[in-house]
């Protein structure tokens, strides 16, 4: 089977998603779509899933023409695909087996009795086949974040497919798990089935994939096979220049703690964690996924609650019941799942980026001011560089790199103390990367600590003043940046002996 999409173009108000777009993939290819936050690459895989039906352009299989205005026309031509959001596509409170064969069940026309002891040792049999050990029986709700990636491609793995789009696949999978994930890809290849991966991790596309696509404001760049091509090369194709110094020189000044965590623990997953941020400062939660950064972010913001230890900040001993707290005091978490806890899709970016300093807005009878409202908008919105034709835009409708920045940007209007970034990164293009950094560092110089959580241990170590080592929910280590390597860090993340 060859797939060509020929001529596709998508535009939304005030915005040419697309613009005469072309893409060919062949039966049996691992072939990597890639490009900068906004270049299309999305939009294109959403064309040929049936997400987008008011496409313009052709698509051929084999020299025939065929439609694909819906999700199902897509899904008869075998053509399945895999979000990076995944519970977007998820229903909480099904169980991992009805998830896995919720495609197969959904095509029988008449009505269906189901014997859900086949269903799950079906899906149990399913599980075990591509190595995911996870219960049938589980709710979905139950699951990790990497878990419902997991579920997610067994789900179309399952189906009858011939073409597999992973959107963002590995960004929220541990080494294991994308070693994994890989040698399902393999298998599938072996089948003749065609893997199409969009991912900003280029190293790992280059292990992957036989032939790189690169896009750029809506249009084909460069097709190569990724024999002949580098990641240098690569990363020119997407910026249009080559990349310059990736983390920001800078010289402040260390101050006062700021905030100081003694022996806290969650209960669960975070277990006597020690850890103290000074002014002017940036420190490192460097671990694999699952280590608990992120549910030690979220228990020093008051997301969760704290069953022993104690927290100090700005000189005070706090306990914070709900993030209302953390916030009025002066802390502030950018999360991990950004579309889910960070942002707005549905509203502006005018919305989302003024959410957090309403009362600035508003007056004393709690009517808001729309004129300076928009006036504060329109200055994160040229601050952060977000590429919006308006500040009325929705956020839904930003790359995932833009919506980082909104993200960010309502915090940064809150002047707060400490800002924690939870893998601040993740789904991000190496250009809008280098803003998220330039951004942190501005905010170190102006006196803010802040805390980087992040498994890209390259960023930690290029990022940060010291840095806290986490290993099933403990801190295993601190250490000193400078006097330290990824290789250390991966070392004590997987576990090794800290005092080797």
């Amino acid at each position: 089977m060859e797939l060509q999409m020929n001529n596709i173009s998508v535009t939304y108000p005030g915005v040419r998603a697309l613009d005469a777009a072309s893409f060919t993939i062949k039966s049996g290819s691992a072939h990597a779509l890639i490009g900068a936050n906004g270049a299309g690459k999305s939009t294109l895989m959403n064309v040929l899933s049936g997400g987008v039906p008011h496409y313009t352009g052709t698509i051929l299989v084999d020299g025939e023409h065929i439609s694909i205005r819906s999700v199902k026309e897509a899904q008869q031509q075998g053509i399945q695909i895999v979000h990076q959001e995944v519970d977007t596509a998820l229903v909480p409170y099904a169980t991992v087996g009805e998830t896995i064969l919720m495609r197969e069940y959904g095509k029988k026309k008449s009505r269906t009795f189901i014997r859900w002891k086949s269903l799950h040792e079906k899906a149990s049999t399913s599980l075990r086949s591509l190595g995911i050990n996870i219960s049938s029986k589980k709710l979905v709700s139950e699951l990790s974040l990497a878990e419902k990636q997991m579920v997610l491609i067994a789900a179309a793995v399952m189906s009858e497919c011939c073409l597999l789009i992973l959107d963002e696949p590995t960004a929220p999978l541990s080494l294991t798990e994308t070693n994994r994930l890989f040698t399902m890809v393999r298998e599938l290849l072996a089948k003749q089935v065609a893997v199409v991966f969009i991912s900003h991790r280029l190293p790992e596309l280059f292990e992957i994939c036989d032939t790189i696509t690169v896009m750029k404001n809506g249009r084909h760049v460069s097709t190569n096979l990724s024999s002949n091509t580098s990641i240098n090369q690569v990363v020119e194709d997407m910026l249009g220049e080559p990349l310059r110094q990736q983390y920001p020189d800078r010289s402040s000044t260390i101050g006062e703690s700021l905030l100081i965590a003694d022996s806290l623990s969650d209960g669960h997953k975070v277990k006597q964690a020690s850890l103290h941020v000074r002014g002017g400062e940036i420190i490192g939660l460097a671990g694999l996924v699952g280590a608990g950064k992120t549910e030690l972010c979220k228990l020093l913001f008051g997301a969760s609650p704290t069953k022993s230890g104690s927290l100090t900040f700005k000189g005070h001993t706090v306990t914070f019941y709900s993030p209302y707290q953390a916030v009025k005091s002066g802390l502030a978490l950018i999360p991990e799942e950004r579309r889910k806890e960070g942002v707005m899709v549905q509203e502006s970016i005018q919305t989302n980026v003024t959410s957090s300093t309403l009362k600035k807005h508003s007056s004393l009878l709690g009517w808001l001011n729309r004129s300076t409202q928009k006036k504060s908008a329109t200055k994160i919105i040229s601050d952060l560089s977000i590429k919006t034709p308006t500040a009325d835009t929705l956020v839904q409708h930003l790359s995932g790199g833009n919506q980082q920045k909104v993200a960010i940007g309502k915090w940064l209007a809150t002047d707060a103390d400490v800002y924690i970034f939870d893998e601040p990164t993740k789904g991000v293009d190496v250009g809008a990367r280098k803003d998220i950094f330039t951004i942190i560092h501005e905010l170190v110089a102006r006196g803010k600590g802040v805390i980087y959580a992040s498994c890209e241990l390259a960023d930690v170590i290029g990022m940060t003043d010291r840095i806290y080592v986490l290993y099933d929910g403990q801190i295993v280590k601190e250490l000193r940046t400078a006097e330290t390597s990824e290789e250390e860090l991966l070392y004590l993340s997987t576990g090794g002996n800290q005092d080797v």
